[in-house]
């Protein structure tokens, strides 16, 4: 099977050469020609258009900033649903909100394509090692189809439940990274203004109840002052505010989440908004005018 896939950024082009190096024949697009020409020195075969990928594949892997360039790059003039055959599969990898991603299958169902809703988390480097974790919505049988591709890109691959499930599962996901990150950094400023190192704190509690992925991946790049983005600040709002979003639309208060908002867009203010989220550690910097350093 011709494997399309859209979308060539951050994420999308190391996913694109993990299914080059399983042996997959890859078609891709990107609106920057220069991302486009990176996977295709990879191996893949470069694209002109959306269309050209609609036209060829039977699997259209999107990779997309939020919801409203999958709804363009999907339903929009010239896009997949205009040249799609009917049985096609799209699998939608961007994080969106659930309701986006049920009013895009709707339309997809119209015309006998299958979509699936597949947010990942991980960040670059796990993109890169191939070891994402993917969340699924949608047709189970669709999902089985493709099962065996997507763990090319991927350590875990769930079904979750129907279409939006994945999106739904994406944003709790997204939430808890979000307050993980404002918690390691609050505990962290504690212990540096009470005068105890807060290198001796992560390797104190980081093997107890309080250690997690988040804390592991994210500690280190404090400590060092390193903010080089594996996921941006600005993408972490976009992810809460969908989240913000769907909790007023299903009754689910979200106060915790509002508050992390509001940290997020401190930080946008203050010209941080393409940091890495672990720049979380900067506002509490700000606060206390001290650094959280080795």
């Amino acid at each position: 099977m011709k494997i399309g896939f859209i979308g060539l950024g951050i994420m999308g082009k190391p996913m694109v050469k993990n299914l080059l190096k399983a042996g997959h024949n890859v078609l891709a697009y990107d609106i920057v020609a220069a991302n486009v020409k990176d996977v295709a020195d990879a191996g893949a075969t470069g694209a002109a258009s959306v269309a050209d990928v609609a036209k060829a594949c039977g699997l259209i892997i999107t990779m997309l900033p939020n919801g409203p360039q999958v709804k363009e790059v999907v339903l929009g003039a010239g896009g997949v649903l205009e040249h799609a055959a009917s049985g096609t599969i799209v699998f939608d990898m961007s994080s969106i909100a659930p309701g986006v991603a049920q009013e895009v299958n709707a339309a997809c169902a119209e015309k006998g394509v299958r979509m699936l809703d597949a947010p990942v988390s991980g960040g670059e480097p796990k993109a890169v090692d191939g070891t994402l974790s993917v969340m699924v919505g949608g047709d189970e049988a669709a999902f089985n189809e493709v099962r065996e591709v997507i763990g090319a890109m991927a350590a875990s691959v769930v079904h979750c439940g129907d279409i939006g499930a994945g999106s739904t599962t994406k944003l709790a996901n997204q939430i808890i990274v979000a307050l993980n990150i404002a918690a390691v950094s609050e505990a962290l400023m504690l212990s540096t203004k009470a005068g105890v190192s807060p290198e001796k704190v992560f390797d104190a509690i980081k093997g107890g109840l309080a250690g997690s992925t988040v804390m592991n991946a994210k500690v280190p790049m404090i400590l060092d002052g390193n903010f080089k983005p594996g996921f941006k600040v600005d993408l972490h709002i976009k992810d809460l505010a969908n989240a913000l979003e769907t909790g007023h639309q299903v009754g689910s208060p979200l106060p915790f989440t509002a508050a992390a908002m509001e940290i997020l867009q401190n930080l946008r203010a203050d010209g941080f908004g393409q940091n890495d989220h672990s720049a979380v550690a900067k506002y509490y910097e700000k606060l206390t005018n001290s650094e959280i350093r080795r």
